[in-house]
Order: C-alpha cells, then structure tokens, then sequence
C-alpha cells in the first residue's frame, strides 16, 4: 500500500522514524510514533493521516475514523482522507457513511477508480447490488484490475 503525503514532505525526525516503521510494516509501532509527533504538533495532517492508516490496518476502525475525520475537518478538500474514513466505514459496516464519504471523493475527483471500487462496496452492504455493479464496471473501465475480480464473484452482468 502507497500513502502518499499531500501534504508536503515533514522534517520531525520522530515523525521519518514512524515512516520507516510504516514502510516496513510496523503499523502499531509506527502508530505509535506519530501518536508522538500529534503530540507535539497537533497541526500534523501528515501524521493524523498515517497513524489512521496504522489503525485501519490494525483494525482500530473506531480510532481510524477519529483521525481521519481530524483531517477532513481541516480540510474538506482531501479526497484521501473521505476514502480513507470510507473505507473504515465499510470495515464497521456503517455502509451510509461510507456512501457519503465515496460520494465526497468523486466530487472532489471524478476520476478516482479506487473510490467506485469502494463505494460499490457500500452500495453492496445496502442491498443495492445494481447500483454496486455499475460503480465496479467504471471502476474496471478506468483500469481497476481488481474490479474484474470483484465483478466475477459478486455476479454482476
């Protein structure tokens, strides 16, 4: 998985430690290092965004929503920061939530794949199964490899 940094390269050495961890797969140790940086520096979106990453990975979705939310409070332009609070959203099966938070991201970038993909999901989890399998059509129409697969074993024609 690639989290890319939106906001600007960060020079807190605790905060590249936690980057090292992350890259390597050390999510609760890195989770808790920028747990650290927020500490010092509660401004640090960067670090709100990945140690959200960690929780979701960690299956913290409660705490990978909190962080998450932070960010979109702060900026209510940051499609990664909705697809990733989508995404936890789907884990915890509140499948509205996630919706919306889909829905956020393509209006912000109507060309994300990754955020069809996710919000057929939450379609899906509604009950909606047309509507998910004409969200993982444009998804696999953009170039999402994995919505062929998707589209295969949830029976979509």
């Amino acid at each position: 998985f690639v989290v890319s940094l939106s906001f600007g390269q960060d020079s807190d050495p605790i905060f590249n430690k936690a980057e090292d961890l992350f890259a390597n797969g050390e999510y609760q140790k890195a989770a808790e290092l920028y747990s650290q940086v927020i500490s010092g520096n509660a401004d640090n979106m960067n670090a709100y965004l990945r140690r959200g990453f960690c929780q979701s990975v960690l299956k913290n979705y409660d705490e990978a929503v909190k962080d998450f939310t932070f960010v979109v409070e702060k900026h209510s332009d940051h499609p990664f920061a909705y697809l990733s609070r989508g995404s936890a959203f789907v884990k915890k099966e509140e499948f509205k939530l996630a919706l919306a938070d889909f829905d956020k991201v393509l209006s912000i970038d109507p060309e994300n794949q990754e955020a069809y993909n996710n919000r057929g999901w939450a379609k899906n989890g509604l009950g909606l199964y047309k509507e998910a399998c004409k969200d993982w059509k444009t998804s696999k129409k953009m170039g999402n490899s994995e919505a062929k697969l998707i589209l295969k074993n949830n029976h979509c024609k």
